[in-house]
């Protein structure tokens, strides 16, 4: 980072130094330009965030089948997070120049002090328009196994992923030859990309490359549940600062219970490890996509979730199964932000889960009966109050993914 200052420097002298004629005069650097970032002389650590044990390796019983959290990770051997490529990716991120009118960036609808979400049901694009389905939350990307990214999983790459809203007509309203023309014109740019990635050339793939390297830099390993997590030995073990409450939620997230339709299922059966993410791909399942129908609704109409980027009917009604992490500070919830509480979520896996086509086993039994979780107010309580435990302040607040704009 020290030698990225330098060149940030030596550029503001050799601006400032150049000659003019009469009919001539320099502009000083403005808001578009070095002057308007603020990076630290050191980069931050993105590329070696130290994991817990209990991400390397499994401390389930052996009847959860849960391989280590590290195996559910997509990163590409060809886009490995770097500390220079990050940094990039950071400011990418948060450039507000990157579309249309200049009004909005990546940040715009994932928000840091909402779990890298968004407050409002439906996102705002750049020129007052909505999104069609609620901004999902960042934290733990790298762990989504599929590789699969959206809600309706239509993007195979995080790499793929992130260049999609620039070039939607309701997000960012660019096309990628605007997009790269404009990160052309920005000063800062070519020196960040000369240390992320070793000369100036601006393309579509390193923009690519450093957005997804910073958003898989994004993992939560510091919530209370990991910090109380650090005290015991299993995660099925009660936790000494947990309270009775969040305790019982935790048991009622991780061990099974037999539904009204006689199948056994847990919670983590979807939001599988201590990363809580969406299930491990398995090489003998049948169906095209590992996303899940939680039985939202009987039949579907506007929205065929994953169906619309397969084609496959078995996918029709399912939608991408996210990381349970900064939770409870990400609401509204579900992919169309129907519910506006977790208290709303946890009652309807209660009672509310419909008969749709595509349900599966156990939440449809073999004889088509529906199976309902059946949690008394108390269990509902409980299970709000240990998600609220999968809350990371610490990461949400670190500066290394705050807005470096000044």
């Amino acid at each position: 980072m020290k030698n990225l200052i330098a060149t940030l420097l030596l550029m503001v002298i050799v601006l400032c130094s150049c000659s003019t004629t009469d009919d001539e005069q320099y502009t000083p650097i403005d808001d578009n330009q070095l002057a308007e970032l603020n990076l630290p002389e050191d980069y931050f650590n993105y590329a070696n965030i130290e994991l817990p044990d209990y991400y390397t390796e499994s401390q389930f019983p052996d009847q959860f089948q849960f391989q280590a959290v590290t195996a559910y990770d997509n990163t590409p051997s060809n886009n490995v997070v770097t500390d220079a490529g990050a940094t990039l990716g950071r400011v990418l991120f948060y450039d507000k120049k990157l579309s249309a009118n200049g009004s909005t960036s990546c940040a715009s609808c994932h928000q840091a002090a909402n779990g890298f979400s968004d407050v409002r049901v439906l996102s705002e694009g750049f020129d007052g328009e909505f999104t069609r389905r609620h901004s999902m939350g960042l934290a733990n990307a790298r762990f989504y196994a599929d590789g699969q990214f959206f809600w309706d999983e239509r993007a195979q790459t995080l790499e793929e992923q992130v260049l999609m809203p620039f070039q939607d007509e309701v997000e960012m309203g660019l096309t990628l030859t605007e997009l790269v023309q404009i990160v052309n014109d920005q000063e800062y740019y070519p020196p960040l990309m000369s240390e992320a990635f070793g000369d100036a050339t601006i393309n579509t793939d390193r923009i690519s490359s450093a957005l997804a390297q910073f958003v898989r830099s994004m993992v939560s390993t510091t919530s209370r549940y990991d910090q109380a997590r650090s005290e015991v030995s299993s995660p099925l073990a009660p936790f000494p600062s947990f309270t009775t409450e969040e305790n019982q939620g935790k048991q009622l997230f991780f061990i099974p219970r037999e539904l009204t339709n006689g199948e056994m299922a847990n919670c983590a059966a979807c939001h599988q490890t201590e990363a809580f993410v969406g299930p491990l791909p398995n090489i003998n399942f049948t169906l095209t996509s590992f996303a899940t129908t939680n039985g939202l609704d009987a039949t579907s109409t506007t929205d065929l979730g994953v169906n619309e980027a397969t084609g496959n009917p078995n996918d029709i009604g399912k939608f991408k199964v996210p990381s349970l992490k900064n939770i409870g500070i990400t609401p509204p919830y579900m992919h169309d932000g129907r519910f506006p509480t977790l208290e709303e979520v946890v009652s309807h896996y209660s009672s509310g889960i419909k008969n749709h086509s595509s349900l599966i086993t156990p939440l449809v039994n073999s004889n088509g009966e529906v199976g309902q979780f059946n949690f008394t107010q108390a269990e509902q309580n409980a299970l709000v109050a240990f998600l609220n435990t999968l809350t990371d302040i610490q990461m949400i607040s670190d500066e290394k993914y705050s807005n470096p704009f000044n």
